[in-house]
């Protein structure tokens, strides 16, 4: 591409659409903002792998909530600052769209798009230069911009992409569930065959535990509190065992944080994180007594804490959270 090349899209403008519109996860791994990722090395070299082909280079992430999808994308990011990546990927630029400030004041789906349009084009006019980085667009919840989507405020969104994928000036990354993408995305084949599937399998309970090992620090360092192994253990079985409808290490993570803060909240003196915390924290999302967890007999009637059944959060009472548990 020549020097003199003048782009229909500007630098100025395309950087103050980014910035307004998108969030840089490079930038933000620079600045040490994700937690260490651990398990996924397989997961992320498959994205790699997709994005260094020429032709079908768009990858979309399929698992159920709670997985791990959003984290993936952010392994790539940390990948990429650590100079961990082929050449083709070295300085890439992995933004995501930020669609409810991309839809903000928006009044029609066609002004939606005329805002999504110019970052389109601007990213891919740059595609071929080889002095520039790439850039991959990660648009979560990607069914949503499906046409297919009714009721979304960003239906349509994938009819502004589509040229540009079809002559492969742009890098697409999306993330969604299996049943979401059979029933939105696969629909169109045009889409569909320009996707390769990523498939995220939940982790397993020994995995899970490595992976909260593997975070630890960042959350001793915020609660200012150790959390010894068997609590990471403690957290994960109990997680297994009485919270089934819910995806690992999603609910192993929001566990452990919970009882680090209601041991600093009731048990601050104490520097090391307790099991009666885990316990508590494993109580309100269930509903069930904190003491059926322990190794204490308890009769039927006693697991099920009536004073904690009573508690309204978010207008929902405990025994509504257990059957979602």
């Amino acid at each position: 591409m020549s020097k003199d090349y003048k782009y229909k899209i500007s630098d100025e403008e395309l950087e103050n659409l980014l910035e307004k519109y998108c969030r840089n996860y490079t930038k933000m791994a620079e600045m040490g903002r994700f937690d260490k990722i651990v398990g996924r090395d397989t997961e992320i070299d498959q994205v790699m792998l997709i994005l260094l082909q020429r032709n079908r280079k768009n990858a979309c992430m399929l698992a159920p909530a709670g997985v791990g999808k959003t984290a993936l994308v952010a392994g790539l990011a940390q990948a990429v600052v650590a100079d961990r990546v082929p050449s083709y990927l070295k300085g890439a630029q992995i933004i995501e769209l930020d669609m409810p400030a991309m839809a903000a004041g928006t009044n029609s789906p066609g002004e939606f798009q005329a805002r999504f349009n110019p970052i389109c084009r601007g990213i891919a006019e740059r595609y071929h230069d080889p002095d520039l980085p790439r850039y991959v667009i990660f648009i979560d919840e990607i069914h949503t911009i499906m046409p297919t989507a009714k009721g979304s405020a960003y239906s349509g969104l994938s009819e502004v992409m589509k040229p540009y994928m079809t002559v492969g000036d742009l890098h697409i990354l999306g993330a969604t569930t299996l049943d979401e993408f059979r029933m939105y995305v696969a629909v169109d084949p045009a889409m569909d065959r320009r996707f390769q599937k990523v498939n995220l399998s939940m982790p397993t309970a020994d995995e899970t535990r490595q992976i909260l090992r593997g975070i630890r620090p960042s959350y001793e360092k915020h609660h200012k509190l150790t959390i010894p192994d068997e609590m990471i253990d403690e957290v994960v079985k109990l997680t297994e065992e009485y919270m089934r409808k819910r995806s690992q290490p999603d609910k192993s993570i929001i566990t452990m944080d919970a009882a680090c803060a209601w041991h600093n909240m009731f048990r601050g003196k104490d520097r090391t994180l307790c099991i009666e915390a885990v316990y508590m924290m494993v109580a309100k999302e269930t509903g069930m007594n904190p003491n059926a967890f322990s190794d204490n007999k308890m009769n039927t009637e006693e697991v099920y804490d009536p004073t904690i059944n009573k508690v309204d959060i978010g207008g929902k009472n405990f025994n509504e959270a257990q059957d979602k548990a």
